[in-house]
């Protein structure tokens, strides 16, 4: 999934990493030819690539970024509660990510694009979202769920 460079930072070993606006960080080395960067050396370089775009394997996989903590949960919802927004296409802000939890029942997570999919979530299979992703989720029968909305930590 393409992902916007929001800044840079070096690793413990000196290589630079890219911060991505999805909260994931990957490594852009300048390794030929393996890994052609020319632009990661030179403060220049990196500074032309913040809001460039970069395939981010962690949110084709749907994980949470690591230092990402709870910030909000919903009330609980069922079939009859379920926020007629959720069930229509609409999609997280960058930077929070979501996890739904389906206490009873089951429900269709809808990923409407860019890779259309459908996750069936229940009580051992919480559906993760990602941000800036149309999605929209479909009850089944009777079933409760609520959101669990995270987010970067606040620095400090």
């Amino acid at each position: 999934m393409e992902r916007h460079i929001a800044d840079f930072h070096l690793d413990d070993e000196g290589d630079w990493v890219a911060e991505l606006d999805c909260g994931h960080h990957q490594h852009v080395r300048h390794n030929p030819p393996f890994f052609e960067r020319p632009w990661a050396v030179t403060s220049e370089g990196r500074a032309s690539m913040i809001g460039a775009p970069l395939s981010c394997i962690l949110c084709d996989r749907m994980e949470l970024p690591d230092q990402f903590v709870l910030h909000h949960h919903s009330p609980l919802f069922d079939q009859d509660t379920v926020p007629p927004a959720l069930l229509k296409a609409h999609q997280l802000k960058s930077g929070v990510w979501a996890r739904i939890h389906v206490m009873e029942g089951s429900l269709r997570y809808c990923i409407d694009s860019p890779s259309p999919q459908t996750i069936l979530v229940d009580p051992e299979h919480p559906g993760v979202v990602v941000p800036d992703v149309p999605h929209h989720v479909e009850p089944i029968g009777k079933v409760q769920f609520f959101l669990a909305l995270y987010s970067s930590a606040p620095a400090g």
